[in-house]
């Protein structure tokens, strides 16, 4: 495992283990302690993780010192020794210093001012309705790069399935960005909207969750079938990242994407839904989200108000209060905790790493994390991570939620938009050296 180089410049800083199982460190401005393992191994990621990992406990805090302590560093890789060399080789990006706009420090004024200053390239999608097994249908959105040089010819054209947040669709401007990276390479992509998103509506009373793959295997067969011979690579923001690793951790091998990206995704969806009901998150964030939730829920108000009470649901004031009556009902749920338990990605990494399987032949996740909506001690499944040979975190001390902005004009690419470019790009052009770096078989590889 490589790991990035750290510099704490406390006036005077100590650390001690102690044989116990507590471990003490001391600053002139805090003092944290925790308990760990006697064999426990303790690692340093950035200016401010701690982790430690042991047999049976693998665990992740945050410590966060005054401002102006700590020197900026390159963000954390965690991986196997043979994936972080393709990494750093192919992205480099993952190797330099991620400095965030010298005006927009903190994560919630990163994503407040991503949200309205980040540009918005122009696409010109091609619309496609495709049809569910249970009479519903998905919007998808194309751009087909049919000027593409790298690829001429559209059936062996890598394309780029890209899943959005909650409420988002193909109109995002990480979408966007995202698409003018892809295609600068001469790849295809092909925006999934969750059913009712994208201006569709609703033809049953179903609408997605993070915990439900159903539709996206729908997509992922949809568009495997229109080009057998072209490889995928599906990429997730946000609640799309949960249901992309939701995805793959159930399908393994029979996913039919050679690689996946994240972005943003929350580990444990319950400890995501408490941080966003602190104070100033619900009021910059979670109302606004809510309101969004309402807007959808009233545009198919007709058709789903045979399933569920609508003007009850309307009276949520939060995304937990929207799950606990609507969203995990809908999907058969006895509870929101029930429905939380199941969504978080994190679940289904534990259960593959302790079954001592691949997570998935095919996948090679990054997780550009440390956004401000995760509470200060939060678990990361580093030794998980760790453990397998395809997986990989980049982890970031600054920057907010889908928001990495940089320069003193964060309007262009930021640091996400390059580390997605540079990976799609890697992933694609050099497969072979991927699936030896990553110790994928050939049999494995079912795309």
């Amino acid at each position: 495992m490589l790991l990035c180089d750290i510099t704490l410049k406390f006036p005077s800083a100590e650390l001690v283990l102690f044989s116990t199982l507590t471990l003490h460190l001391h600053t002139t401005d805090t003092a944290i302690i925790f308990f760990v393992p006697c064999s426990a191994r303790l690692v340093c990621f950035g200016c401010f993780l701690v982790s430690y990992r042991c047999e049976s406990i693998s665990s992740c805090v945050f410590i966060t010192p005054s401002p102006g302590l700590v020197s900026f560093q390159r963000p954390a890789l965690v991986c196997s020794e043979a994936f972080s060399a393709f990494l750093y080789k192919h992205c480099p990006v993952v190797a330099e210093r991620f400095s965030p706009t010298p005006w927009c420090w903190g994560g919630r004024l990163q994503t407040l001012v991503f949200a309205v200053l980040k540009s918005r390239p122009p696409v010109s999608y091609r619309n496609e309705l495709i049809r569910t097994v249970d009479g519903g249908q998905i919007s998808l959105d194309w751009l087909d790069n049919q000027a593409s040089v790298t690829y001429p010819e559209s059936s062996t054209r890598p394309t780029v399935l890209i899943l959005p947040g909650i409420t988002g669709n193909s109109q995002q401007s990480y979408v966007l960005h995202a698409i003018s990276q892809a295609t600068r390479h001469g790849y295809r992509c092909v925006v999934f909207n969750n059913r009712g998103l994208g201006g569709e509506e609703l033809l049953t009373p179903v609408t997605y969750c993070a915990a439900n793959t159903s539709d996206l295997e729908c997509v992922v067969q949809h568009v495997k079938g229109l080009y057998p011979s072209a490889p995928v690579l599906g990429a997730g923001v946000s609640l799309g990242g949960m249901v992309l690793l939701n995805y793959l951790a159930c399908k393994r091998t029979e996913s039919g994407l050679v690689a996946g990206i994240t972005i943003s995704v929350p580990w444990d969806a319950l400890k995501f839904s408490s941080s966003m009901e602190e104070p100033l998150n619900w009021l910059l964030f979670n109302r606004h989200i809510t309101k969004s939730l309402h807007q959808i829920l009233n545009r198919h108000r007709k058709i789903l108000e045979k399933v569920v009470d609508v003007d009850y649901v309307l009276k949520a004031r939060s995304i937990r209060e929207f799950d606990e009556r609507f969203t995990s009902l809908m999907f058969g749920y006895s509870s929101c905790m029930d429905y939380y338990r199941d969504a978080s990605p994190v679940s289904g990494l534990q259960k593959v790493s302790s079954s001592r399987v691949c997570f998935v032949s095919t996948l090679l996740s990054v997780y550009i994390h440390l956004d401000f909506f995760f509470p200060a001690f939060t678990a990361f499944p580093v030794s998980v991570v760790q453990d397998l040979p395809n997986v990989a975190l980049v982890l970031t001390a600054h920057g907010g939620h889908i928001a990495f902005l940089q320069g003193f004009f964060p309007l262009g690419e930021s640091y996400m938009e390059r580390l997605f470019g540079q990976f799609v790009h890697a992933v694609f052009e050099h497969r072979e050296e991927m699936k030896q770096a990553c110790g994928i078989r050939e049999e494995q590889m079912k795309d």
